[in-house]
């Protein structure tokens, strides 16, 4: 893997605070000129350090204000039960992240709804039904304090 210097830190720093910026505003901010900047920018494509643009969307404005942690613990964790676990949890929309844990649990979810009816019809319909569902428990945010897409 290449190493990255100031600049190229500076260029992916710059993108994650709007990845719409103008290529002559991001040059300048980086201290480069328009066509530096934009070969290194390829490159951080190409070389996976930038993977995509997105877009951030206020979720509450949408109507999805619930958030709740789910903390999953499976029946079989062999590599097959993982693999259709996994492939399982890409299905549902309502999961927002979703990540294996080293702890005395297996996976921990992120869960966005509009509230916590729909929650609760969420986990009892579908991520109680996903395969190799043991147990659940859940943690219900009372307030967003840092997020990274608002």
């Amino acid at each position: 893997m290449n190493e990255l210097d100031r600049i190229d830190l500076s260029i992916i720093r710059e993108l994650q605070k709007n990845a719409r910026i103008t290529i002559t505003e991001l040059a300048s901010r980086v201290g480069l000129s328009k066509t530096p900047c934009q070969v290194r920018m390829r490159r951080l494509e190409e070389q996976g350090f930038i993977t995509g643009y997105t877009v951030l969307v206020n979720q509450t404005k949408l109507g999805q204000s619930h958030i709740a942690f789910a903390q999953v613990t499976l029946s079989d964790t062999s590599s097959d039960a993982l693999k259709a676990f996994n492939k399982a949890v890409r299905q549902i929309a309502a999961i927002e992240q979703c990540h294996m844990m080293a702890a005395n649990f297996d996976y921990l979810m992120k869960v966005r709804t509009r509230n916590m009816a729909e929650y609760r019809q969420v986990l009892g319909e579908q991520i109680s039904a996903l395969p190799h569902v043991l147990q659940t428990s859940t943690f219900v945010v009372m307030e967003s304090v840092k997020d990274a897409g608002l």
